[in-house]
């Protein structure tokens, strides 16, 4: 449905003339687009993830064009920001081969112009011509390919008008100067440099991390491993283009936890089904083994979705007839915390449907919540929002600064349940492949809408509480294919699909493929990988042996296939699964195969 809208929409601009010659330029005009002929590569240019490159044939001006392929969901869409100046009239041209080829200008501050080409044969000449606002400094130029079409080529790309800045061409900046670098905290480091004229924004680049965009010095990078070294160089950006990386800095981070919650080095996470019974059997909190680090109470729930209220109850007796009574259970919860366990309420889950669209939710949420954890003595909250539980709103795309009712308020409400605990307040997370790492191909219902509106919903949620995160444990089951960063998609069940999920978790991703947009990595220590312990728990479930791969390839970078992780993190935290019950129905299969990997007797 999306597409034949987007068709007929090209129709009407083609009927409208769009597709036709612009008007000639006036003798005082430039062409201020940077290698629109591609004779320079791609420099200048932003193109989404491996679907662009410059080729030396077919061109049509010049030795070089852009050659871009899309694929999936990617339209291999490539862009350059100009700058220009304020009410002004400007044609935008560019010579294009294949079917369904956009060019287009977008924050004009205006009416933002596009024009296409429907058959694919010979080249073809694409215009459009607008004027930009009284206050607009800068417009974004782009070439984008169709869904499902071949291959296409783009070559010649010019932005004729009033050049902003006088005769010649907008200058790149100077590469950045004086950088140094301290170690802020074990997992922080910060960097300082002198501010280069002209710039308006610069990139931070980390060996194996995804460039991280910043508007100024000083800037603090966070999500890195204690006790480690790392190498930063850092270039100026302004609109035309980004310079050369300044030489390198490099520190070591300082010793410490970081926010580890009174973890061991390597965890093992349960959850323990409290208040139902299934077919895995009941098990009393005095009998969960030792081997388990952080216990998860399954579950919380509303009294209605967007409630708030949240409820726990112990299993019914008629359900689970060797239930303990309350009294037992917070004896036995005393007992695992005396031997350095922890024990959290997990919120959610697979029936448990949770909305916060108001404050009152909110406050209620917190208030509610509050109470489970007082009665029972826990050490924290484990957030299992599942289903339809967080999604994002029409036009809320930006996972750094979210507007969504539901999403505000959760954030909200843990960082009042952290600031009331206190620093030894323990937060995990359990989301779902859809809301996390599809947030790499998509974000919520797109900037066209139509998407299913929960892609990577949780991803302003981990990035506002990442400093407060102990734990982040995606279930690494019961998914369809992924996208990694190698732009594969990969699939559950063996040690390929965790080495590439979790690599995106340590290393970072853009969001939707936008590279303004990136979100960090988190430190190893708040990662674990969460799997089925067996094949009653869960679809995806992975051998012992395929666990262990999938371990050595990210924390020692052996048994990787054909994956090829961005980094090593022997600081990996642990895993996680669902659930101790069905472990202990397996015969302990799967704690066993953890205790014996990290040498432990459980």
């Amino acid at each position: 449905m999306r597409r034949a809208w987007s068709l007929l929409t090209a129709a009407a601009l083609a009927a409208a003339g769009f597709l036709a010659a612009g008007p000639p330029a006036a003798a005082a005009d430039a062409d201020l687009v940077r290698n629109g002929g591609f004779e320079a590569g791609l420099d200048g240019w932003s193109c989404s993830a491996g679907s662009a490159a410059a080729v030396t044939t077919p061109v049509h001006g010049g030795t070089s064009a852009l050659r871009a392929t899309p694929a999936g969901q990617d339209n291999a869409r490539c862009s350059q920001t100009v700058t220009v100046k304020p009410d002004s009239a400007y044609t935008l041209g560019a010579w294009v081969q294949g079917a369904y080829v956009y060019l287009g200008a977008s924050g004009t501050g205006t009416t933002d112009v596009s024009a296409w080409t429907q058959s694919p044969g010979a080249w073809k000449q694409l215009t459009a011509t607008f004027r930009t606002g009284p206050s607009t400094t800068s417009v974004t130029v782009y070439t984008h390919g169709w869904y499902g079409q071949p291959a296409h080529v783009t070559d010649d790309v010019t932005l004729v008008g009033p050049d902003p800045g006088g005769p010649g061409q907008p200058q790149l900046p100077a590469t950045p100067t004086g950088l140094t670098a301290s170690a802020a905290s074990s997992s922080s480091v910060l960097l300082s440099w002198t501010a280069v004229p002209g710039a308006t924004s610069y990139t931070v680049h980390r060996d194996g991390a995804a460039p991280l965009p910043v508007t100024s010095a000083p800037a603090t990078v966070t999500g890195l491993a204690a006790s480690t070294a790392y190498t930063f160089r850092v270039s100026a950006v302004n609109a035309a283009g980004e310079s050369p990386q300044s030489a390198p800095v490099s520190v070591t981070t300082g010793s410490g936890g970081g926010g580890g919650g009174g973890l061991p080095a390597h965890a093992l996470v349960g959850y323990l089904h409290t208040s139902f019974a299934n077919g895995s059997g009941y098990v009393r909190m005095a009998d969960v083994p030792a081997s388990w680090d952080v216990i998860n109470l399954a579950f919380g729930e509303p009294t209605s979705v967007t409630s708030g209220d949240i409820r726990f109850r112990l299993c019914p007796v008629a359900e689970c007839p060797n239930v303990e009574s309350p009294a037992e259970f917070k004896a036995a919860v005393r007992a695992k915390q005396a031997a350095g366990k922890k024990v959290l309420i997990s919120i959610g889950g697979q029936n448990g449907q949770v909305q916060l669209p108001t404050p009152a939710a909110r406050d209620t949420f917190v208030s509610s919540v509050s109470a489970i954890i007082d009665e029972y003595g826990l050490d924290g909250l484990d957030i299992d929002f599942e289903g339809h539980s967080l999604s994002l709103a029409t036009g809320d795309t930006d996972f750094r600064n979210p507007t969504t009712p539901g999403i505000v308020h959760l954030i909200s409400a843990v960082k009042a349940l952290k600031a009331r605990y206190g620093p030894g307040f323990v937060l995990t997370m359990a989301p779902e492949t859809f809301f996390v790492q599809l947030g790499y191909q998509f974000y919520g219902s797109g900037p066209w809408g139509g998407q299913d509106p929960r892609a990577g919903a949780y991803l302003p949620v981990i990035h506002a509480l990442r400093d407060d995160l102990t734990l982040l444990h995606v279930q690494d089951y019961n998914s369809g294919p992924i996208m990694g960063l190698d732009n594969q998609y990969h699939s559950m069940g063996g040690a390929d699909f965790h080495i590439a999920m979790t690599d995106m978790l340590l290393t970072g991703f853009p969001v939707a493929g936008d590279t303004a947009r990136v979100f960090p990595a988190l430190r190893p220590d708040q990662v674990a990988i969460g799997l089925p312990a067996t094949t009653n728990a869960g679809n995806g479930h992975t051998s012992p042996a395929e666990v262990t791969k999938a371990l050595n390839c990210l924390t020692k970078k052996t048994d990787c296939g054909t994956y090829r992780t961005h980094g090593t993190w022997p600081g990996l935290r642990g895993l996680m699964t669902w659930s101790i019950n069905w472990d202990r129905f397996g015969g302990g299969e799967f704690s066993r195969n953890f205790d014996a990997y990290y040498g432990r007797t459980g």
